[in-house]
Formats: structure tokens, sequence, C-alpha cells
């Protein structure tokens, strides 16, 4: 077994942003300046590429060329081109802005019901689209490039008590709008916000960056109005840039400890097992699907197990499934015929 801890030193050489906010917060054009004052800090001699799905890179492209910083893009929806997109970019570009993510976690879900043909996600569907949906959140992490992810702002909600003590669901924050995890990637998260600069009328608007997570906690908390890549420099400058990049291990796992003979996974496939058979005895005894035999089954249940709830046998350990088994399996005859035979 290789020992897995070495001396701390910074092993992050890639910036990792997250930007989201309301419409009209100033999301892509933040993004966008921050790219191109990361382009020139870093001397990147390869292009921006730009990962649209809201067709605001046609409205960056006068930003870009006046500061002769080739620009790149791609214009598509499907969570299947974010991870094309991305692999193409690590291997072609210094930098890659994707806006937004919102639509890509709205794809992916959308493309999983049309496949499965469902009207709606229940708790069982969320498993795959999560599991697939890490596939982008691991390379986004681990790639060897500069990534500023761009999103929609969403609301946090909780049950809030007033004085009387009567809870009311409120919003109670703000998040960006994605598969819930996503917005804990970001090593610099950043929300924008379009705000009045006085209450007189006239007094202009201000698109401000709000910091509300730095992972080095040099500017965590702090506001920005019409920022540009100096505002978050001083996140840049702590990153190992040029070095070698490490953010996991992503070839580690923990499948050698669920080997074929693993006990959990014994005792749980004879769970299934046993639940299986329990269930088709009963249905042996009365198959019926007339009022009387299905309380006779019901009863069976109850006489067997305590309970006529299906949900609290399942809950039941296993020698005592094992009981309950052998009890229906003798009204069955099958104490008899193994007996016989």
């Amino acid at each position: 077994m290789p020992n897995l801890l070495a001396k701390a030193k910074p092993e992050m050489a890639y910036a990792k942003f997250g930007l989201y906010g309301e419409a009209g917060s100033g999301k892509t054009f933040t993004s966008s300046k921050i790219a191109i004052g990361l382009h020139n800090f870093t001397k990147a001699t390869k292009p921006v590429a730009f990962l649209d799905t809201e067709t605001g890179s046609d409205f960056v492209i006068p930003l870009f060329k006046k500061e002769k910083v080739e620009l790149t893009t791609a214009k598509s929806r499907a969570f299947a081109d974010l991870l094309t997109v991305l692999d193409e970019a690590e291997k072609s570009c210094s930098i890659l802005i994707i806006d937004s993510i919102t639509h890509f976690w709205n794809e992916l879900i959308d493309s999983y019901q049309k496949k499965h043909n469902l009207n709606r996600i229940t708790l069982r569907h969320w498993m795959p689209l999560k599991a697939m949906w890490r596939e982008f959140t691991d390379r986004y992490v681990n790639s060897k490039l500069h990534v500023i992810m761009c999103g929609r702002a969403g609301y946090i909600w909780d049950d809030v008590e007033d004085e009387e003590g009567v809870k009311e669901l409120k919003k109670v924050g703000t998040k960006m709008k994605a598969e819930v995890e996503t917005g804990y990637e970001p090593s610099l998260l950043i929300e924008m916000v379009k705000v009045r600069l006085s209450a007189q009328a006239g007094s202009g608007w201000s698109h401000r960056a709000w910091v509300i997570k730095d992972r080095f906690d040099i500017i965590d908390g702090q506001p920005f109005d019409n920022p540009g890549f100096e505002s978050f420099l001083p996140h840049v400058q702590l990153l190992n840039l040029g070095g070698k990049h490490k953010a996991l291990e992503p070839d580690r796992d923990s499948q050698r400890l669920f080997t074929n003979d693993n006990l959990g996974e014994r005792k749980y496939k004879k769970r299934e097992q046993l639940l299986e058979k329990i269930k088709n005895e009963i249905y042996l005894l009365y198959p019926g699907q007339d009022g009387d035999s299905k309380k006779a089954r019901l009863e069976l249940m109850k006489s067997t197990f305590g309970t006529h709830s299906w949900n609290e046998i399942t809950d039941k350990q296993n020698d005592m499934l094992q009981v309950g088994l052998d009890e229906i399996e003798k009204l069955n005859g099958k104490e008899i015929q193994n007996v016989t035979t």
C-alpha cells in the first residue's frame, strides 16, 4: 500500500472560476474581461474558447478583437457537446468560457426523460443523472485548462420561523442554477448583481461582483463594481501557474472494497432473494385478485411477520425473513416436498 500523505505544496495550476447571476447582471461581459486579462497575464499563445448557449459570444467579439486575443466559439446546449468541447479546448486553447452551465444541466435532464419516455423525474432517476454530471465536474476540476463557468442564479428556500413560531417557506439565499453541487467546484465563486448607484432618478447602474467563495481567503466576501481581471488577480497569483496541475487523483477509487465475496454485498443479495421468495410464496397460496384473496394475503403477512406493511417487512433482518419464509413454505407443503425428495 503506497503512502498517500506528502508534504503540502500548491498544485492547482489552472484557474477554475464560477460566475452566476440573473439576466443583465454582467456575467458574459465580466467573464470575457477575466479571460482576456488572464490570457495576457499568463502570456498565453493559444486562443480563448467560448462555449455559448445564449448567443452571448457574438456581442463580445469586438472586445476580444480590440485586445487582439483570438476567440473560438461553439454554440450548443447539448451536454454531450459540453464534454467534447472541454476535451477539445484542453488540447487547443488556453481558456474556456462556458455560458451558461444551467442550459447543459437542463438539457441533460430533458434528454434523459426523452430517452426513457418519462413524464417526470423521480428519486430513483437522479442517481444516473448525477453520475453522468460528475463526468463534467471531474473534468472541469482536473483539466489542464483555465475554465470560467457561468450560470444563471437560482434561489435557496427554507422554512423560516417568525416571532409567533409560525414557519413559512422563504428565499434565504442564492446559488448557481445547475446540479446542486456544481457551485462547490470552482475555487473562486462570484455572484453578479445589477445595482442602482443611488436612489436618485437617472443615477445609473453598476454590475457588482460579490466574491461568494475564495478558497485562498484573500478576497472572500469582497464586492467589486464593474470588475475586470485585476479585481480577481490576488486569487490568480496564488495559483501554481505554469506548474504541474494536480487537483485530484482521478484514477483512484474504492472498487477493491467491493469484491464478489464482500460480506455486505452478499447480505444485500440474500435479502433481495428472500423478499422475492416470500412474495412469490404468498401469491402461490392466495393467487386471486378478489377481495378475499387480498385480505388473506394481508392476514398471512400479519400473522407471520407481525405487520401487513410490505415496507416494514423489507426492513427486517435476513434471519427474521428466513424464519418467515420457512413458515409460509410449510403452508405450501414445501417442507413435506423437501423431505420426500
